[in-house]
């Protein structure tokens, strides 16, 4: 392995790209947040990668002199932390290899950037707050909501190397919130605040706009916007080109597939008809809620605005979202709901092919209904060059490509990248507890699970997290406790009372965990139960036959919650089972 050559200032190994000359550190062009001491130790390696680094020479470039610090307790913890960084496990390196008692080497080739293609410039950070209703209508909340969500994606296509826009899942938390801008700013970490106000009479609608600068609330500029439902998003572009234009200067990125950009040229119209985009935004709304139920009312406005609009595109990528999440959360039978929202996806893109997300949402499809690991990753691989920063690119890109294949580190850093723009969102912040857990770091996923409860006091995420938690620690009182609390918060649902039900049989509470099998197998007569929810119960138990022949069930239902399966700690006594791996191939997954 050739050692680059020192005086080049840009350095490139796997997805990562190192600005030496700025201490920047990037992946797929999205800067990664990297503490000084952090990145002199990854210089000091990428210059011999191959070679071993002596931790007596790290030693002098961290704490040169007479600074006195617990050498070695300090310089593992730093080396930890590089690895989370870099999505990195010390158990199965790919970058960061350790030699007890030497040093480190870097494992990954490493080659000399290219000249022409300077580091990334630090993009602005910018969040939309919720637009303000002023019409007085409680029953027209949506479209204030839907105006904040236009205005959002029109910033982050028009400007997306020069503006890092706040997500709207994480925006929206500041709904009706009586914090000043300047604070606001503080906890997003954002230079600039954008306020709205939006009023819709019949068919006009009137939106006020203004760009404020965060830290002294400074305003930049305010304007006011009208215009018939059928040209909105035609006023949509012009505000977000004119906030686009106040921070980022005239500079005009190139056109994109079916639309203009910016300085009042316009994107793709999403739809052409004003009734259809009324049904979508209200569709969308319901699906903030995040409940069963709303999902279903969501699922009818969905498909009356695709009736409609048989073209809209957007409309379509949405009923996709809702069979993958139903169908993911168990909520309904997951092969018949992929097969559907695989075809929901595919008329999406056949519709509007640019669409980042909807490449993700398709990938992770593949992943579902046929175990289709290339198609897994073609997919992804599309979304990731159409829009390297997109949290739920990264969200999926972790979920259905690296957790299946046993990658949890590496999903870990994937999901902490994507919750930078949209560190309020309750999916991430949940899944970034659950990696936690599959990585077996304990008392992160704790600190994690009360973060959870602390954002979302009544939902099961924080609670189930915990739950894993306390039993991977063999505290099984505490993991006992907290899974009938992520029952109560599921509304019993059967794949939490599953969960609970592994825990109980584990800590020799056998009535009660068969009590929890009856029950299970009564509402199975009734509708979908997931496979894995009964073999939890029994491997909980110790009857691995009966917990096997549930499992090669998931396994054929698509049952989700077997998508770990490289990485849950209780199949550890049964992975050398010739039936486990049997379910191994069965996934085509590598054993």
């Amino acid at each position: 392995m050739s050692s680059p050559d020192p005086s080049q200032k840009g350095l490139r190994f796997g997805e990562f790209e190192v600005d030496l000359e700025s201490g920047s550190l990037f992946n797929r062009g999205v800067r990664v947040r990297l503490r000084a001491q952090l990145f002199k130790i990854l210089s000091a390696l990428l210059e011999r990668p191959g070679e071993v680094v002596a931790r007596e020479e790290l030693q002098r470039r961290l704490w040169p002199g007479d600074t006195v610090v617990d050498f070695e307790i300090n310089l593992n913890t730093l080396v930890a932390r590089l690895r989370e960084a870099l999505g990195d496990s010390a158990a199965r390196p790919r970058y960061i290899e350790t030699l007890p008692k030497r040093g480190y080497r870097f494992l990954a080739d490493v080659s000399e950037r290219p000249a022409p293609e300077a580091a990334p410039p630090r993009r602005v950070r910018i969040a939309v707050l919720p637009f303000v209703n002023v019409g007085g209508d409680p029953a027209e909340e949506y479209f204030g909501d839907a105006m904040t969500d236009e205005i959002i994606t029109a910033l982050c296509r028009i400007a997306p190397r020069e503006l890092a826009v706040i997500a709207r899942t994480t925006v929206i938390h500041y709904k009706r919130s009586d914090k000043d801008v300047a604070q606001i700013g503080r906890e997003l970490d954002v230079s600039h605040v954008v306020e709205g106000a939006v009023r819709r009479d019949g068919d006009r609608v009137s939106m006020s706009v203004q760009l404020i600068q965060a830290a002294d609330q400074t305003h930049v500029f305010a304007q006011k916007y009208e215009a018939e439902m059928r040209a909105i998003f035609e006023a949509v572009n012009d505000a977000a080109s004119d906030i686009a234009g106040h921070i980022a200067g005239p500079a005009v990125p190139e056109n994109e597939p079916g639309g203009r950009t910016a300085g009042g040229r316009h994107l793709r119209k999403p739809t052409e008809d004003p009734v259809a985009y009324n049904e979508y935004i209200q569709a969308r709304h319901e699906m903030g809620k995040f409940r069963p139920e709303s999902f279903g009312t969501a699922r009818r406005q969905l498909e009356r605005a695709v009736a409609l609009d048989p073209e809209f595109a957007l409309a379509h990528n949405a009923l996709a979202e809702i069979d993958w999440l139903l169908g993911y959360l168990g909520y309904i039978e997951p092969r018949k709901a992929f097969s559907d929202g695989i075809m929901r996806a595919l008329r999406a893109l056949e519709i509007d092919g640019s669409r980042a997300e909807t490449h993700a949402l398709l990938g992770s499809f593949h992943k579902a209904v046929e175990y289709n690991w290339p198609g897994v990753r073609r997919e992804i691989a599309i979304a990731l060059r159409l829009d390297p920063a997109s949290p739920l690119v990264r969200l999926h890109y972790a979920i259905s490509e690296l957790m299946p294949h046993g990658r949890v580190e590496e999903a870990i850093f994937e999901i902490q990248q994507a919750l930078d723009p949209d560190p309020l969102s309750l999916l991430t912040q949940g899944w970034l507890g659950i990696m936690l857990v599959l990585a077996h770091r304990w008392d992160q996923a704790l600190d994690q699970g009360r973060l959870l409860l602390e954002l979302y006091p009544g939902e099961l995420w924080g609670h189930f997290v915990n739950m894993v938690a306390y039993r991977g620690m063999r505290l099984l009182e505490k993991s006992a406790a907290a899974g009938r609390a992520a029952v109560k918060a599921s509304g019993e649902a059967a794949s939490q009372i599953g969960w609970l039900g592994l825990t109980l049989g584990l800590g020799g509470k056998t009535a009660e965990a068969r009590s929890l099998l009856e029950r299970l197998h009564t509402r199975a007569a009734q509708g979908y139960v997931p496979p894995t929810s009964f073999a939890w119960i029994h491997l909980g138990l110790g009857e691995t036959d009966a917990a096997f022949g549930w499992l090669d069930r998931a396994v054929d239902a698509c049952d989700q919650y077997m998508m770990p399966i490289k990485s849950y700690e209780f199949f550890d006594p049964i992975r050398s089972d010739p039936r486990f791996l049997a379910l191994l191939r069965k996934m085509n997954l590598e054993p």
